[in-house]
C-alpha cells in the first residue's frame, strides 16, 4: 500500500503554531523514515538552531527520568517549553519504544509548554535512536527554548550523547559502584556536569568526593577549559533543581563565550551528514548484494582472483549503476 500523501507546508505551519499533534506526526515520520522527510527537513532546518539541547545519561537506576521531571519543572517555572525525547528500549514484538519514561512524567502531560516523545532505540547502540538527531530539528523547530535527550539506560555505551547535544548531564548515584564506572565508560570525558541523584542515601559524599577527584586528575588545567561541577539532587523530591540550573546556565555561557556551542553544533552537522550518507550507500549496496554482487566478489576473493581492495571497487561501482 503506497504511504499517505503529506501536505509538509501544512504539518510544518501547524507544529510552529504550537499544535501538539502536528508535532507528533512529524517526529513520527521521522521515525518512520517516510518519504516525505526529505521535504520535512527542508522546510524545518531554515527555522531551527534555537533550542539548548541537554542530554541526561547514566546507568540504570540512578534516577534519570525523575531527573528530567525536575528539569522540565525548573525550566517551566522560568517560561521555557521544553521538549522531551526519552529514548526508551524497544519491544521485541512491535519494535516500539516500552514507554515506561514517558509515563514517569505524567506530571506535565497537560501542560501546553511541554511536549514528550519516546522513542524506541530499535537496536541502535549508544544509548539513542537513529532518528533522535532528526527528532531533535522537529522540536527546535517547532519552537521548544530546550530539548532534553534521555538515553535509554544501558551503561558503557552511552557515550554517543556527547555528539549529539550541547551540555551533556552524566547522572550518577551512591552505592551503585558509578565511580568506577565512570572511569571504564569515559564519562570523564562525555560530562559537562555531573548529578550525584539520590543524595540521601549513604555513600553520596563519597561518590561526590570520588568524582571530584578522578575530575581533578583529568587534563583540564589549559585555559578555556571546562571544569565539570558535580552537584548532589534528591530529584524524586525536586532538591537540588538550583544548583543543577546554575550549572547548567554556567556551561552554557561558556560554551557561548568561547565559541564551543558553535563547534559542537557543526560537528553535529557533520555527524549527521556522515551517517545519511552512509545510509544511502548500504541501501545501494544492499540492491547489489540482491543481484548477489557481493556473494560473487566474495567468492572471487577466497579464490584468489580477485583482491580485497579490488572487490571494493567492483562494489561501488556496482552502486552506480
Amino acid at each position: 500500500m503506497a504511504p499517505r500523501t503529506v501536505d509538509v507546508p501544512a504539518l510544518v505551519d501547524a507544529a510552529r503554531a504550537g499544535r501538539p499533534r502536528a508535532v507528533a506526526r512529524l517526529v513520527s515520520l521521522v521515525e518512520d523514515a517516510h518519504p516525505a522527510l526529505r521535504e520535512v527537513m527542508a522546510t524545518l532546518v531554515p527555522h531551527a538552531g534555537r533550542a539548548w539541547v541537554i542530554g541526561l545519561t547514566g546507568a540504570p537506576g540512578v534516577g534519570k527520568s525523575t531527573s528530567t521531571t525536575m528539569l522540565i519543572r525548573a525550566f517551566r517555572e522560568r517560561g521555557r517549553r521544553v521538549g522531551v525525547l526519552a529514548v526508551d528500549p524497544s519491544s521485541p514484538f512491535s519494535g516500539g519504544a516500552l514507554l515506561g519514561d514517558r509515563i514517569r512524567m505524567q506530571d506535565h502531560s497537560h501542560d501546553s509548554g511541554v511536549y514528550i516523545r519516546s522513542l524506541a532505540s530499535r537496536g541502535h547502540l549508544g544509548g539513542l535512536s537513529a532518528a533522535t538527531p532528526q527528532a531533535i530539528r522537529v522540536l527546535d523547530a517547532a519552537g521548544f527554548d530546550v530539548v532534553l535527550v534521555e538515553t535509554v539506560g544501558v551503561g558503557q555505551s552511552e557515550v554517543e550523547i556527547a555528539g549529539l547535544a550541547d551540555t551533556s548531564v552524566v547522572l550518577l548515584a551512591p552505592g551503585m559502584g558509578d565511580g568506577i564506572q565512570a572511569a571504564k565508560a569515559g564519562i570523564l570525558e562525555i560530562g559537562d556536569v555531573f548529578v550525584v541523584n539520590k543524595a540521601d542515601h549513604d555513600g553520596a559524599d563519597a561518590t561526590v568526593h570520588d568524582l571530584r577527584h578522578m575530575i581533578s586528575l583529568a587534563d583540564r588545567t589549559s585555559p578555556g577549559i571546562w571544569r565539570p561541577p558535580v552537584v548532589k539532587t534528591v530529584a524524586l523530591q525536586g532538591r537540588g533543581a538550583d544548583g543543577v540550573m546554575e550549572a547548567l546556565d554556567k556551561h552554557r555561557a561558556h560554551l557561548e563565550e568561547t565559541g564551543e556551542l558553535l563547534r559542537r553544533r557543526e560537528r553535529r552537522a557533520a555527524e549527521e551528514i556522515e551517517q545519511l550518507a552512509l545510509e544511502r550507500l548500504r541501501s545501494r549496496l544492499e540492491a547489489v548484494e540482491g543481484r548477489s554482487g557481493l556473494a560473487a566478489l566474495a567468492g572471487r576473493l577466497v579464490a584468489g582472483h580477485i583482491d580485497p581492495y579490488a572487490a571494493v571497487d567492483a562494489l561501488l561501482a556496482g552502486t552506480d549503476t
